[in-house]
């Protein structure tokens, strides 16, 4: 078979050592395995097979001020509605070639709803959260669940549960959207279905129904066996949150154990039908350091995103450093070294792929070092 088209496979003459001299005879092997669309892993194997991971993405910082802004200006021209579903505004890293993604296997994006505004209902077959760090008036609601929104707190839609968002107050609000997007985008997996154009469940309790039934600490019912893929807890409250990364820095101050590094204190949200992660393909934390404190030199495999919660700092990502505050975004790419100094007390939600790689028996950390 010879391609009728130009072939996506280029192939240079080899010039480095260990390949063999260039020859009208090479010359015309290239340009079959061109035809053919192959690619011969001599030519190709520093790039398939890097001593260290070399990813494509670039380690970046989003402003939220600047992402408030411009999301403001789309909620006055840009309308909710079927055809664009969302009035979410994704971060695009800068190497990815202008892809939506944040990361190569994470979606990031400031999500902005007007006042008495509703997101029609859809369900899709990527998982996605919502973390607040601002305001409050909208309730998700996670297949007939209404959940409410609230600074702080983490929401989870889990994939193929239908959900919308409604927005009662007379404000508009923003938050984060996470999802495993640009993974399920590169698997080829993704399935998407319409609900119903308006959010049907107009009520708005300070609690779900799955957190009545969930959110006890250790606590169990017993008339849900068996284990979920992800978190059956549809919302994990600030208040609990801020009162375990409180008690952390307490219990240090005391001489107890219970930190991860000096003035660092750190939770990881579970699910506790599992222990595991709240989602199959998504890691969620959240970190509070003291004033003057920082978070220990890390790299691993695989990609992460993290957001300013409250307070400022520094982050150094390789040989680059970024003051950051309330609200910016930080994405750090695949084995790149991360850490974050307080300015003032800092408060950082952070979420990662790593339950992919953990699944895949593919990652490594190293710590402590550049």
């Amino acid at each position: 078979m010879t391609s009728t088209t130009e072939s996506p496979v280029r192939l240079a003459m080899p010039d480095t050592p260990g390949q063999p001299a260039p020859s009208p005879e090479l010359a015309r092997l290239y340009r079959d395995f061109e035809s053919e669309l192959l690619v011969p892993l001599w030519t190709e194997i520093g790039d398939l097979m890097p001593a260290s991971p070399k990813p494509a993405a670039a380690a970046h910082v989003w402003r939220w001020a600047r992402l408030l802004e411009i999301a403001r200006r789309s909620g006055d021209l840009v309308p909710v509605g079927r055809g664009g579903e969302r009035r979410a505004i994704a971060l695009a890293n800068p190497g990815l070639g202008g892809a939506p993604y944040a990361t190569p296997t994470l979606w990031a994006a400031i999500q902005y709803l007007n006042p008495r505004e509703d997101a029609p209902v859809h369900r899709h077959t990527q998982h996605a959260f919502r973390f607040v760090v601002e305001g409050e008036g909208v309730w998700t609601v996670v297949d007939g669940d209404a959940v409410a929104m609230r600074r702080g707190d983490l929401l989870l839609t889990p994939g193929w549960r239908f959900h919308g968002h409604h927005n009662q107050s007379d404000t508009p609000m923003a938050w984060l959207d996470g999802l495993d997007i640009p993974f399920v985008h590169a698997m080829g997996s993704a399935f998407f279905e319409l609900g119903p154009d308006a959010v049907e469940n107009r009520a708005t309790p300070d609690r779900s129904y799955a957190e009545r039934l969930w959110a006890y600490p250790g606590l169990r019912p017993v008339s849900q066996p068996g284990p979920t893929p992800s978190s059956p807890i549809t919302a994990y409250r600030w208040e609990h949150t801020d009162a375990a990364l409180s008690a952390q820095l307490e219990l240090e101050a005391e001489g107890q154990p219970g930190v991860v590094a000096p003035g660092h204190a750190a939770i990881r949200f579970s699910n506790p039908t599992t222990g595991g992660d709240v989602l199959p393909t998504v890691r969620a934390e959240m970190h509070r350091l003291r004033a003057g404190a920082a978070t220990t030199v890390r790299r691993e495999v695989g990609s992460s995103v993290w957001q300013v919660f409250d307070g400022a700092g520094r982050v150094s990502l390789g040989d680059r450093e970024w003051r950051v505050e309330r609200g910016d975004l930080v994405a750090v790419p695949s084995w790149v070294p991360c850490s974050f100094t307080a300015d003032t007390d800092l408060d950082l939600f952070r979420f990662s792929d790593t339950p992919i790689f953990e699944g895949l028996h593919a990652h490594r950390v190293q710590e402590g070092q550049a």
